[in-house]
């Protein structure tokens, strides 16, 4: 789950400014953590507390105003009743990969995915990402290699993954749709050689590059394993000490 988190840290400042090249600072002036870490971390927060997930998204959400959320979340978040709205947004999908890590099984990944997203993502394509992200973290840190990967989430979910990164940047345009853009960001996870690798791929897609690095780096580090050292102790250091104790109590479950 760090892994997610540090892509979106990273990709905060590229989210508006795209670029469309491998070759950039990692750590640019003005990087943040958005609404992609602060309800990836909610999402952990609330499996390890067996809690509910439109309670503590509002929750988060109204504790980090400013990082960043859609309008359709910021009024959801801010109004009387917690009821799904419709969503087919990525946000569904950017903050799931908890649940990849923390379920034993393809059946329960799906069916917590799916809890997940529908309390405000309910329309069938916000739910959809939702599955394939976590479904995808799941299968990669129970040893499937990418081949395997690519093959049952294609066929489960009808996405394209036989594309490369280099094939989709050319025409690729800012997407918040889970149907245009999870799929590339799981393109870039699966190509990239290791994490670092995997969230520069996302980006240079030149799209929504803090949630397709988020999606890409959760997958990435399901695996090739834990993420650079100096980059954990950058993406603490940016946190709220609030959010990065929930961060590491997840991170260091048994």
């Amino acid at each position: 789950m760090m892994g997610a988190v540090a892509g979106d840290i990273v990709g905060s400042n590229y989210e508006f400014h795209p670029v469309k090249t491998l070759v950039f600072p990692f750590f640019a002036p003005g990087t943040r953590f958005t609404d992609d870490s602060v309800l990836t971390i909610a999402t952990a927060f609330t499996l390890m507390t067996d809690g509910d997930y439109a309670e503590n998204y509002r929750i988060f959400g109204r504790l980090y105003p400013l990082a960043g959320y859609g309008r359709s979340f910021r009024e959801w978040l801010h109004s009387d009743l917690a009821r799904p709205y419709g969503s087919w947004g990525n946000g569904s999908a950017m903050r799931v990969s908890p649940v990849g890590w923390a379920l034993d099984s393809e059946e329960e990944v799906l069916r917590e995915a799916r809890r997940s997203a529908e309390v405000t993502h309910n329309d069938p394509e916000g739910i959809k990402g939702a599955q394939a992200t976590a479904l995808t973290v799941f299968l990669a840190r129970s040893g499937a290699d990418v081949e395997q990967i690519r093959r049952e989430i294609s066929g489960r979910f009808g996405y394209d993954l036989s594309r490369t990164a280099a094939e989709i940047r050319p025409g690729y345009q800012f997407d918040v749709s889970c149907a245009g853009s999870v799929p590339e960001a799981l393109v870039c996870a699966l190509e990239g050689e290791n994490w670092e690798h995997a969230v520069r791929l996302a980006i240079s897609l030149g799209g929504d590059a803090d949630t397709q690095a988020c999606i890409a780096g959760a997958v990435a580090e399901a695996l090739h394993g834990p993420i650079p050292e100096e980059i954990a102790e950058r993406v603490i250091g940016i946190l709220p000490e609030h959010l990065a104790e929930i961060l590491d109590d997840f991170c260091n479950q048994d």
